[in-house]
């Protein structure tokens, strides 16, 4: 059987392998540290950093694809691993437009695709001409390296002290309007080297701080012209841009239309819903489409799918994560967990759970419900562990 390597030892990662394991496959994953989630589970693992030439050399040794559970990998290791014969998926040409920001922003305006305005910045003067042209508040952020809210900022005015601070620390800074949108959406697709291409629906991802806290499958009351119009333009980037392996496009949704976000090459947090949620995971489909397999089917397995993530509380509970499994499982049978093996802190990604359903409303609840009790060990409805709901309900799950 192939072998598989993926850079970064995540969570990513951790159910990457968990896909690959039913493939008959085991992936081999450079971790930067053992206690990393994927490191925690998978019986393969080099210790190294993707900055690290040596590291990157060794591992790729014995494997048929090199893949990627984040896109903080330098360009120029990504190219010594191409030069060395190494089959790297997706390759460094098209991983650059998920890397730099401002690289991306250039090539999707002259494909036509819809972006916002923005521009480079090198000195603080130019965001407040941009600012002065385009409006406030305006957004700026850090070309490259930024993810789950890092690396923007929202200016309500200008800021040059912040601005010069940051280009006097080497952070390479773009600056863009503030798209009045009415959600956040983000579509996947994954291509094959053979040129085979598959998405699944256009999903709600609902952002709090910056951070996605749910993702909504499909998404709710989106018009089936604009889910198409959106499956068509990533459809479209992964050819154009040349993408092997999963492509995720992070879209808001405007009175004037989609307006492309962000990009990402790699298994993404607005897929995790697909795990039980699509008749082939993003994982397992990743899998597949870096192999040079036959992709897997992508329609959903029940009307409505809600993931929700488990983020770290502001202060940890007192119960075991075992004991709140305990309570979750009881009242929620229904609910899949997955936890990453990473420990808590607050707002930090340290699992997620899905539900499913015929009702979107009541899925969405199950979720959110299940979640905040991962996260903070309390029902945000009020019941009790030992009483049922606060109204003296009970429901059928629970023990007479």
């Amino acid at each position: 059987m192939p072998v598989v390597g993926m850079v970064g030892g995540g969570q990513l990662a951790r159910m990457t392998h968990q896909a690959a394991i039913a493939l008959g496959q085991s992936l081999r994953v450079l971790a930067v540290r053992p206690d990393e989630p994927a490191p925690l589970v998978t019986p393969d693992v080099h210790l190294g950093g993707a900055d690290d030439a040596a590291a990157m050399k060794a591992f790729a040794v014995g494997c048929d694809v090199v893949t990627f559970d984040h896109e903080q990998v330098p360009q120029e290791r990504l190219r010594e691993l191409a030069a060395a014969g190494a089959a790297v998926r997706p390759g460094p040409d098209a991983l650059l437009f998920a890397q730099d920001k401002l690289v991306m922003r250039r090539r999707l305006e002259t494909m036509g695709a819809p972006v916002p305005a923005y521009a480079e910045i090198t000195e603080p003067a130019q965001v407040e001409a941009f600012g002065a042209e385009h409006g406030w508040p305006v957004v700026l952020k850090a070309v490259r390296g930024g993810y789950d809210g890092r690396g923007v900022w929202m200016l309500p005015a200008a800021d040059p002290e912040l601005v010069g601070e940051l280009l006097a620390a080497g952070t390479p800074l773009m600056v863009e309007e503030a798209v009045v949108m009415r959600r956040e959406l983000a579509v996947q697709v994954a291509r094959s080297p053979f040129g085979q291409a598959a998405g699944w629906p256009v999903v709600e991802t609902v952002q709090e701080d910056g951070q996605c806290v749910q993702v909504l499958a499909p998404a709710p009351g989106l018009a089936e012209a604009d889910a198409i119009a959106a499956q068509q333009l990533a459809l479209r980037l992964a050819h154009e841009l040349d993408v092997v392996g999963l492509l995720a496009v992070e879209l808001f949704d405007t009175a004037d239309g989609l307006v492309v976000n962000e990009l990402a090459m790699r298994p993404h947090n607005s897929g995790h819903w697909t795990i039980e949620g699509a008749r082939t995971s993003q994982f397992e489909q990743h899998l597949r489409a870096v192999l040079d397999y036959p992709l897997g089917a992508v329609a959903m397995t029940a009307p409505a799918v809600v993931m929700a993530n488990v983020l770290g509380a502001a202060e940890a509970p007192e119960m075991s994560t075992d004991e709140r499994l305990h309570h979750l499982m009881a009242r929620f049978p229904d609910v899949k967990v997955h936890l990453y093996g990473k420990d808590e802190r607050p707002q930090r990604k340290v699992g997620h759970v899905t539900a499913l359903g015929d009702d979107p409303a009541a899925v969405r609840e199950r979720a959110a419900l299940a979640a905040r009790w991962l996260s903070t060990a309390t029902w945000a409805d009020g019941w009790s562990v030992h009483d049922g709901p606060a109204t003296g309900a009970r429901t059928g799950t629970e023990r007479a």
